[in-house]
């Protein structure tokens, strides 16, 4: 059991000009606080998922700017202040704007997806 101030939890991920991504996971849950730049499109990570698409639910609340899901149903825009719940079958990405999030999601399904992800992004050369 803990709690956790932004500098507590780990960083996973930093890429300038696209964001961050700190992570701990607890209690079966992945917590995620994260920043993402403006124009970020990252699909071609999640190649190899099924419907290429993440496969992880995610429960949020946006504290700065707005973050948009991609399904197959069209296009979800969650702004500042609000709270959310994405299920399976989704495309992250931001529009002209930054954003700053904090998520909860399963931690199976994020270790699931996160593994393709990772995979796509060695090959593609990243870190």
């Amino acid at each position: 059991m803990g709690a956790y101030s932004p500098e507590d939890i780990p960083m996973v991920f930093e890429a300038e000009g696209l964001g961050w991504v700190r992570q701990a996971t607890e209690g079966g849950i992945t917590i995620e606080l994260s920043h993402f730049g403006p124009g970020m499109k990252i699909d071609e990570l999640f190649h190899g998922l099924p419907d290429d698409r993440c496969q992880c639910p995610h429960y949020g609340y946006v504290l700065e700017g707005e973050f948009v899901y991609r399904t197959a149903d069209g296009e979800i825009t969650i702004s500042a202040g609000q709270a959310y719940y994405i299920p399976p079958g989704h495309l992250p990405g931001t529009r002209d704007q930054s954003c700053t999030l904090i998520e909860f999601s399963p931690a199976d399904a994020m270790a699931e997806t996160l593994a393709v992800v990772e995979r796509n992004m060695a090959a593609a050369g990243a870190s």
